[in-house]
């Protein structure tokens, strides 16, 4: 078909890292370029996608909607392969930003990544995840050109480029409805084209690897055999009759029942849909009857996106209704705790022309979204003890994502808490759950004992676990920063309460060497004038101070009252925006510790206590540093070791 040219060709240059790009592509050694073909035909299969949406939303859409599907044309003389949709296409202004640039902030770490990828499988994988499968086509394509047309608009656009650092752009006449891509093939003889991209059994078998599941028809009209075209013993076409093959099954693998579906077509759909070249960790089926019907295929990655905790990643699984295309990203149908979860999710009884403002207010959505989280909570509990291996991944990459739901879903709580496993100082390697923790609670021991922090290390040098450590009373380390959180929000497990070890007194009565009661107000009234004195004197940073009953070691250290924020959590709702007001924390001391016992003689020996306030602070400081915090006045803090350094010495 000839195309009248309306407006003169424009060339436009690449930027930087676009450049880098093509050239990564071009020169790519990685064998797998097979996955070229795919990264097409998906890019096809969604544009028909859109097309079908657009036409149910807009009846006036001037668009050709009889026979949606996908067109593979190869030309061995010409070394072309064309891969043709009549979908929705793109305007000459999209094709510029879309295809034209790289419109991807992830640019610069894709073409850092890629040059690392030691395997062709890690080069398949960034090729989906980053959104440039378009560019693959420079892999197998000495140049690639563009032809589309947006539906309902009258004028199309043709794009250009050898990959070489510029694009043509240029806008043309009676072009057809949809989009056209046409790859000018590499030389037969190139050393990187191990396979023949213009032979149909070749085109046959990418497609049945990676896009059997399309719900859209591939096709492709055989050409007859030439000698060497297939593999010895595959059937000859010679005298076939040259009529359209469909390459695809299109029958979707949630509608198929398990025994007809393999693992291997599992997997593939799963990265067609989430574009990650790992295998998925646990596939969900389910499939509701009744009143309201749907089906769904939900996948569990093996591992967490880079992007998971990011404001703008893209959660939520495909929408289909009644196998009709709605949405990707669809976010009514999971919770934000189980964003990580990719699937399809398809409806028999929704309305096709649905919005996502209708989907917040569905109760059929509701009412999934039940389903499904149940569905895939009860999934990860089975995982525990079906195939702990696995569970074990999953925890370890999905972990704290899954404790935000502690917070959130109080109809799935106690299934969430039975599945979350914890650090614990019972052992250094094994997680324990909160069940295992009671079973194994000492004899009088009348709470779940934990602590938080930014590591396990750091919170096993706290103070606060020496006279846990000394009586051999299990703690829980916790380190994701939903742990300061959902403990609050909790607050028990089993009738018993979530308690802190740096959070009000501790009671760890009941044991062998406890002191005797009246020892320990012996030393109340011992220590009695210290402590108040010390109070006035850091009247401005402690509510309080005590002797301590948590400490063996250390001479000091801060608590929290028991209702009070952690400084943690009042920098998380500080770094969120919201007012928090300081809280002045409690100071103990150590009654048994050197120092406190120096310091307590001095006081009530000495009429001058200049230097004995300069110790009070330091004392101070010393706490607030082993809990991980920072002094109010490092400067001042660090001479004031200076000088006492200096005097002892």
């Amino acid at each position: 078909m000839r195309y009248t040219h309306i407006m003169s060709t424009e060339t436009f240059e690449f930027q930087v890292e676009a450049r880098q790009l093509l050239q990564l592509m071009i020169h790519s050694v990685y064998s797998n370029k097979d996955v070229f073909l795919r990264e097409l035909v998906s890019n096809a299969s969604d544009a028909l996608d859109k097309l079908r949406l657009a036409a149910l939303r807009d009846d006036t859409l001037d668009a050709d909607v009889s026979d949606l599907h996908i067109d593979i044309e190869t030309d061995t003389d010409a070394r072309t392969l064309t891969v043709r949709d009549n979908g929705i296409g793109m305007s000459y202004d999209e094709v510029g930003r879309l295809i034209g640039t790289i419109a991807n902030s992830g640019t610069a770490k894709f073409v850092q990544e890629l040059r690392e990828a030691q395997d062709e499988a890690g080069a398949e994988g960034l090729i989906g995840q980053f959104g440039v499968g378009f560019y693959s086509g420079f892999m197998v394509a000495d140049e690639m050109t563009l032809l589309t047309r947006k539906a309902g608009e009258g004028q199309g656009t043709r794009w250009s480029s050898r990959g070489e650092g510029t694009y043509t752009l240029e806008r043309v006449d009676d072009a057809p409805q949809g989009t056209t891509v046409t790859l000018h093939l590499k030389p037969a003889d190139s050393d990187d084209q191990l396979h023949d991209y213009t032979s149909d059994w070749t085109i046959r078998e990418i497609v049945k690897r990676y896009s059997d599941f399309i719900t859209w028809p591939i096709r492709m009209i055989p050409k007859a055999a030439a000698a060497g075209d297939a593999p010895e013993g595959s059937e000859d076409e010679a005298g076939a009759a040259r009529e359209p093959e469909t390459l695809n099954s299109m029958k979707a693998l949630w509608a198929r029942s398990r025994e007809d579906v393999s693992d291997d077509e599992y997997h593939e759909l799963y990265k067609h849909i989430s574009h990650d070249w790992r295998e998925p960790l646990e596939t969900v089926r389910l499939q509701a009857e009744g009143t309201f019907e749907y089906q769904a295929l939900l996948f569990v990655p093996s591992h967490a996106p880079h992007d998971l905790y990011n404001q703008g990643y893209k959660r939520g699984v495909q929408l289909y209704v009644k196998r009709v295309f709605i949405m990707d990203d669809c976010e009514a149908l999971l919770p934000p705790y189980l964003r990580f979860v990719k699937g399809v999710v398809d409806a028999a009884d929704l309305s096709l022309n649905v919005s996502r403002e209708i989907l917040q207010q569905d109760r059929h959505i509701r009412m999934m979204q039940r389903r499904l989280t149940k569905k895939v909570v009860s999934t990860v509990k089975d995982m525990m003890t079906a195939a702990p291996e696995r569970y074990a991944t999953f925890w370890r990459e999905f972990g704290a994502v899954l404790k935000e739901g502690l917070l959130t879903d109080s109809d799935n709580r106690d299934t969430l808490l039975a599945v979350s496993s914890f650090a614990t100082t019972h052992s250094e390697d094994e997680p324990t759950t909160l069940k295992s923790y009671v079973e194994r609670m000492k004899d009088g021991q009348d709470a779940v004992y934990y602590l938080t922090g930014e590591s396990r290390q750091s919170i096993e040098n706290s103070p606060h676990m020496e006279a846990f450590r000394a009586k051999g009373i299990e703690v829980l380390l916790l380190t994701d920063p939903v742990d300061e959180v959902w403990v609050d929000a909790v607050g028990e497990f089993e009738g018993k309460p979530l308690r802190s070890v740096a959070k009000g007194e501790v009671d760890l009565g009941g044991t062998d060497d406890e002191k005797a009661e009246g020892e320990r107000e012996k030393q109340g009234e011992e220590y009695a004038d210290l402590l108040g004195w010390m109070k006035e004197r850091l009247d401005d940073d402690v509510k309080e101070v005590r002797l301590s009953s948590r400490l063996t070691v250390s001479p000091a250290c801060i608590v929290s009252d028991a209702h009070d924020l952690t400084p943690a959590l009042e920098n998380m709702y500080r770094a969120m925006g919201q007012e928090v007001p300081r809280a002045r924390r409690i100071l103990e001391l150590n009654p048994d510790h050197v120092l406190v016992k120096g310091l307590n003689q001095a006081y009530r020996e000495r009429e001058d206590r200049t230097g004995l306030a300069e110790t009070a602070e330091l004392l101070h400081g010393l706490a607030v540093l082993a809990e991980g915090g920072r002094p109010k006045e490092p400067g001042r803090f660090v001479k004031l070791v200076a000088d006492h350094l200096e005097r002892a010495l």
